[in-house]
């Protein structure tokens, strides 16, 4: 339920608090279980974004990184039948913490235009992106800092990377069922059960970043994250 408010908040554009809620949700069932109940919490949570911000998507942008997605979670769904749930959780805490780093990238440098607008660019983001969403549900810091270099409005870049992870996290939600066993009956029922934690969540986070300074708030999320994710990776 913890886990449930924080994707919740995430949602609502409190940086950071879904990937906070990644390792916590590893460390207490395991690697690859954990994606697998981060899922559908994350779809429902995706729905709330669509619905809201659907009319600010930037589809361009959508259909040239959702090619190359698909090509990183393809990796990902191998890399998840090969490895064993300890190489699996040091994954997950090695993408994060990547991911954190990117995270402090993009708020001290800026990408030229040309960069951006380049096929192997796209691509290399798109394949980074796949692979972290399937492997840890954690690809948001890699689409923001693409989608920023891109230097769309705040409400574009919402609905964009809202209507993208609806997207690539419907897809992946076969894979879970048939292939990698992670999504049960169970599961998504208990997944189900969050939903007013994810709601809540949504109405916490509305009112946090309104009255808290994101940056102060954003590098503390940052700080817990990165020691969850080298307890993960260490343990």
């Amino acid at each position: 339920m913890l886990c449930a408010m924080l994707i919740g908040m995430a949602k609502a554009g409190v940086k950071g608090m879904g990937m906070f809620a990644v390792p916590i949700m590893a460390a207490v069932f395991g690697g690859k279980v954990s994606t697998g109940l981060v899922l559908p919490m994350l779809s429902m949570a995706d729905f709330f974004a669509v619905s809201y911000y659907n009319r600010h998507a930037e589809w361009k942008y959508i259909w040239r990184l959702l090619p190359a997605a698909i090509v990183g979670v393809a990796v990902g769904i191998w890399v998840g039948v090969v490895v064993g749930d300890k190489a699996f959780k040091g994954l997950i805490a090695v993408i994060i913490i990547a991911s954190l780093v990117l995270l402090l990238v993009q708020e001290r440098a800026t990408i030229s235009s040309r960069l951006v607008s380049s096929w192997g660019f796209t691509s290399l983001f798109g394949v980074l992106g796949g692979f972290s969403t399937m492997i840890g549900n954690a690809a948001g810091p890699i689409m923001a800092v693409y989608l920023l270099a891109t230097r769309i409005p705040k409400n574009n870049f919402i609905g964009t990377t809202a209507w993208f992870f609806l997207i690539i996290n419907l897809f992946k939600f076969p894979f879970h069922v048939f292939v990698w066993g992670t999504i049960t009956w169970d599961s998504f029922l208990l997944d189900l059960a969050t939903l007013p934690a994810i709601i809540l969540g949504i109405t916490v986070g509305i009112q946090i970043v309104k009255v808290i300074p994101e940056k102060a708030f954003r590098y503390f999320v940052i700080g817990m994250t990165l020691i969850i994710s080298l307890r993960l990776l260490f343990e």
